[in-house]
């Protein structure tokens, strides 16, 4: 070995022992003829001691060194006790230089987070020595040990499905490469998967889980890492919505409950259903540390002869700031605009009565009603928003989620859980006018084929369901349509003939001829997991080698050309467009 010590094992107990540690020169600090060098490995840091400037000759910073010395205690005046080495130090009688490096560094290792992202991206490996961010990738391997672990002991099967498959509409667009052996054929990299899941299923395995690798092709957001992401996998067979709730419930309060210090909702989760969440909430990801809701005042205003909401739904939302500054109901009416409203209406309860504009179209009688119907108190102000059926509730959202930041209700010190539940199996297309399915196509209707046959499409809700944690949706599961009668209809509905159905899901549909147990499942995002826990802002500083929003892994320069050798092995000619 190259050490016979970590650079964070070095304790008083060490003192006169003579040791060997090697690791990166991150500090050197020349204190006239004493030169200190803070050594840095995976595991912590140690103070090492030069007396002799010569040994550091051709030694910059983020050197790779070896070094052999003594340990002795720090003066007094030197100690640090932030750091668990902070109390010795080593002084140095050999050094060996095992890697060397450049004087100018791209960026300060320190302050890393606080360079550009496309220069961390190239240089991430450096990136990653940043204290911090090697934190959370170390984090992040330990509660992804620990998520298997809790798998394995509920009895799931880590079982590993195919990353070359073939292309599926699943939502997003798939990455696709193209075969030698077969010209003009594809494979596409699985965005998810759920196919096979479901497939072990039909094979006779009761309970499958794996830490799955996805991919598709869609934009950067916050929450969201273009390119590729990976999630804990599940399903199981002869299961129903419930069973799979306790098992999300059980494996993710453990897991926050066990790497945070924040309160966690305990098990069971809320359960909202989807059109409440966009009813009180404004989002189908509803941030329930927010103790503001929604209310539904569209009958309320059927009454009133106030034009601008004349006809169209209206939403109310209460909050105690009458006493905020005129500049905060200025700022409120400049976001609502910026969200694309054409104005923010509100009146303040003070001493008893409204103030604002609106209060002069309502009665006495529909004053009192308003006030009782929103259990409003001295101080408090509601806010109305009113506009088009298909936005209305995403601007009310929009609207609460500002006052609940801007009034500072948010509680960080929390982990709120819920489970959306009750999708629409169904929506209608704006574009086409035409019936799409709004989630998953293989999930089961509520009220099965007697649902297909006799309801409004639009009416029918799916066993479909996601959990949400702080606005931030970790998961989207249901319980699958393994029937192949429900199935044909199902997708009937959507546009989809049969033969369209066996050719686009042929190993599922035929599989589903052959007995296939009732089965469900769901798939919550570990990037997202470890992104909540680590406190993080955005999930690139949870992954090791994660793409740029635009899809790029600027240090491995992909995607890149490849020569045209490589193209006519796969039988493609790239037109410039």
């Amino acid at each position: 070995m190259l050490r016979t010590h970590n650079c964070n094992e070095i304790r008083k107990e060490n003192i006169g022992e003579t040791v060997t540690l090697a690791g990166w020169a991150s500090a050197i600090r020349d204190h006239g003829g004493v030169i200190f060098i803070d050594l840095r490995d995976h595991f912590g840091t140690t103070q090492v001691v030069f007396h002799d400037e010569k040994m550091l000759e051709n030694v910059n910073r983020e050197t790779v060194i070896q070094v052999t010395g003594k340990v002795v205690a720090r003066d007094e005046e030197t100690v640090n006790p932030k750091i668990e080495t902070g109390f010795v130090e080593v002084h140095v009688e050999k050094l060996t230089i095992l890697g060397p490096s450049k004087n100018m560094l791209p960026f300060e290792i320190e302050t890393s987070k606080q360079t550009r992202e496309d220069v961390r991206l190239k240089y991430r490996y450096l990136d990653l020595r940043n204290p911090e961010l090697h934190k959370n990738i170390v984090f992040r391997s330990q509660i992804i040990s620990y998520l298997r672990r809790q798998m394995e002991e509920m009895g799931f099967l880590d079982l590993q499905t195919p990353i070359l498959t073939s292309s599926s509409p699943e939502g997003a667009r798939d990455y696709l490469v193209p075969s030698r052996k077969h010209p003009g054929e594809f494979y596409a990299l699985p965005q998810s998967p759920q196919q096979f899941k479901q497939l072990l299923m039909v094979a006779g395995f009761d309970k499958y889980y794996q830490i799955a690798p996805c991919f598709r092709d869609e934009d950067a957001r916050g929450d969201r890492s273009p390119g590729e992401f990976y999630q804990l996998d599940f399903e199981m067979a002869f299961a129903e919505q419930e069973d799979i709730f306790a098992v999300g419930e059980k494996v993710l309060y453990n897991t926050f409950k066990k790497f945070s210090n924040k309160e966690v909702s305990p098990a069971p989760f809320r359960r909202i259903t989807f059109k409440d969440a966009m009813l009180h909430y404004g989002s189908d990801k509803p941030d329930l540390r927010n103790p503001l809701l929604i209310e539904d005042l569209t009958d309320f205003f059927a009454d009133v002869e106030f034009g601008a909401f004349k006809g169209k739904p209206v939403r109310g939302i209460v909050a105690h700031c009458a006493d905020q500054s005129k500049k905060f109901f200025e700022d409120s009416l400049k976001y609502a605009l910026s969200i694309g409203m054409k104005g923010l209406g509100y009146l303040t309860l003070k001493d008893g009565g409204f103030k604002g504009p609106i209060d002069k179209f309502l009665t006495t009688e529909q004053r009192s009603h308003l006030i009782d119907m929103l259990g409003m108190k001295d101080g408090d102000v509601v806010f109305f928003i009113s506009d088009g059926k298909t936005v209305v509730d995403g601007l009310a959202g929009g609207i609460r989620k500002w006052l609940g930041e801007r009034l500072n209700l948010i509680d960080n010190n929390k982990f709120e859980f819920c489970y959306i539940v009750d999708f629409p199996m169904y929506e209608l297309n704006p574009d086409t006018h035409k019936i799409d399915f709004t989630h998953n196509p293989f999930s089961m209707p509520q009220g099965g084929l007697e649902a297909l046959e006799n309801k409004d499409p639009l009416e029918i809700n799916a066993y479909q369901y996601d959990i949400v944690c702080n606005g931030i949706e970790l998961s989207s599961g249901a319980v699958r349509n393994h029937n192949p009668e429900i199935m044909r209809k199902a997708f009937a509905i959507a546009g989809y003939g049969e033969e369209e159905v066996a050719r686009k899901f042929g190993a599922l549909y035929t599989a589903f001829q052959y007995g296939a147990p009732p089965h469900a499942g769901m798939a919550p995002g570990i990037d997202r997991m470890v992104m909540l826990l680590a406190d993080e802002d955005t999930i690139r500083d949870v992954i090791a080698f994660p793409l740029n929003g635009a899809a790029q892994d600027l240090m491995m320069n992909a995607p890149s050309r490849v020569t045209e050798q490589q193209l006519e092995d796969v039988h493609i000619r790239v037109r410039e467009v």
